[in-house]
């Protein structure tokens, strides 16, 4: 069971987070308690199983970025998490995680890249291609955004 402040500090991690020196400290005085006190209760959450993943997205468009595609590779399991480790260091790549492959299709490592144009994502991932030693991929372009929100588990 959550306590009540508990939901409050949930309800304010789900939403955007201040864009200052300590979001941390705006959010706790808000709901009138120390940045310790709220940040010990975030811990605890975390501790208990309760924060899954806690995240920033970055809206590409506003930063520059055009284009963006998930690329879908091929990559023999024995390789799959030093790949990934590998791929994961590209600053340009923000996802970077392994699937099951669905029948009739054979890609298992699926890593998102952001470009400034179509052209440079397949520059990049062939760049990516030569540095992890793999060469089955499938580019797929994002051509228009239909949902971006995160789970409310809380309303205001």
């Amino acid at each position: 069971m959550l306590t009540d402040l508990e939901k409050i500090i949930i309800t304010m991690l789900q939403a955007d987070t201040p864009v200052v020196k300590r979001p941390f400290l705006e959010m706790a005085e808000k709901i009138g308690i120390t940045e310790e006190k709220f940040l010990n209760i975030v811990k605890d959450l975390d501790d208990r199983g309760m924060i899954r993943r806690f995240g920033a997205t970055l809206k590409h468009q506003k930063s520059g970025f055009k284009a963006n595609a998930m690329v879908a590779w091929k990559v023999d399991e024995d390789r799959v998490e030093k790949t990934g480790n590998i791929m994961a260091t590209f600053r340009e790549i923000t996802h970077c995680y392994r699937r099951n492959p669905a029948p009739g299709w054979k890609y298992n490592l699926y890593t998102m890249v952001h470009a400034s144009s179509e052209d440079e994502c397949y520059a990049l991932v062939k760049k990516i291609s030569k540095a992890v030693g793999e060469d089955e991929y499938e580019l797929l372009f994002s051509r228009k955004e239909l949902k971006k929100t995160s789970m409310k588990y809380f309303e205001d």
